[in-house]
């Protein structure tokens, strides 16, 4: 329960806060491309990422600033052979979700994922050594799936995700990026954070990997030049590419959505771009869809 009370020996009024802060998602990776982790998810009104349970809200003083940074996704990786950049942290005072990890290439030292708030998949690697997921960033979300590379067409990882890993690569399909969580702290039950899906070859009846659920970007392959980017204002992370001509798809920017009781105001700073909605329930709800500032309540 949210409650606002005195402060015994200040006399200072306090305010508690629920929060859903989720970074953004991380880019696909090219040619052979894995598929970009989606963002950080933590909150204090459902599961957290990675399966955790909810967190504690924050108490807080009135009158006084507390950051807040939505984090941008990242870029797919550039035409050639390149991996997907990480997404950008996302911030709430104190609360930190940590940017999804990029996804792999085709290269030795760089066919592996990322890690992340959800690790990167692989990308195809070698052919002796195939790209591998990367972790995630635990109480934030799953790892990235490996791709398979010990025969054509080199199927690569899905993203992890908020809620599931990403699926590995095979040699019939790219991995499904993993899904991502739902969470009502809205009053609506939303999805978000959902991992990209892995590249492959689609000639003779071979499946793209499909990003996870809450946002995922799907993958791509010759015949499906462009891979999907992750959702806004989701984190989810970007599909991997299979061609060197092309980008990866790029990951899905985050979102900070507060909840406090309906008897304070808050003021979103210069920097930020947000909206609250009409009190419900004795409460109201801001979400920060972009930007970098502070926030402060009366």
């Amino acid at each position: 329960m949210i409650l606002a009370r005195a402060a015994a020996t200040s006399r200072e009024t306090l305010l508690i806060v629920d929060y859903l802060v989720i970074a953004g998602g991380g880019g696909g990776g090219t040619n052979y491309g894995g598929a970009g982790g989606a963002g950080g998810y933590r909150t204090t009104t459902g599961t957290s990422g990675g399966g955790a349970a909810a967190e504690t809200p924050l108490t807080l003083l009135l009158s006084t600033n507390y950051t807040v940074t939505v984090g941008g996704g990242g870029n797919g990786g550039a035409a050639g052979n390149n991996q997907g950049t990480n997404g950008v942290n996302s911030v709430f005072s104190t609360i930190t979700s940590t940017g999804g990890g990029g996804g792999g290439n085709r290269n030795t030292s760089e066919g592996d994922g990322k890690t992340g708030g959800s690790g990167g998949g692989g990308g195809y690697g070698t052919g002796a050594s195939p790209g591998e997921g990367a972790a995630g960033t635990a109480s934030q979300g799953y790892a990235g799936g490996n791709a398979y590379v010990t025969g054509s067409p080199y199927g690569t990882g899905g993203g992890g995700g908020a809620g599931a890993a990403g699926a590995n690569g095979t040699i019939n399909g790219g991995g499904n990026g993993g899904n991502g969580l739902a969470n009502s702290i809205t009053g609506s039950s939303v999805t978000r954070a959902g991992g990209g899906g892995g590249s492959i070859d689609p000639a003779g009846g071979y499946t793209l990997g499909q990003g996870g659920t809450g946002g995922g970007g799907n993958g791509s392959s010759p015949a499906s030049t462009v891979p999907g980017n992750g959702d806004i204002n989701t984190g989810s992370g970007g599909g991997g590419h299979y061609t060197n001509t092309g980008t990866g798809g790029n990951g899905g920017s985050g979102v900070v959505i507060l909840k406090y009781v309906d008897s304070f105001t808050i003021t979103i700073g210069a920097g930020l771009t947000g909206s609250t909605a009409p009190p419900s329930g004795g409460y109201k709800v801001t979400t920060i869809t972009a930007g970098t500032g502070n926030v402060s309540w009366t």
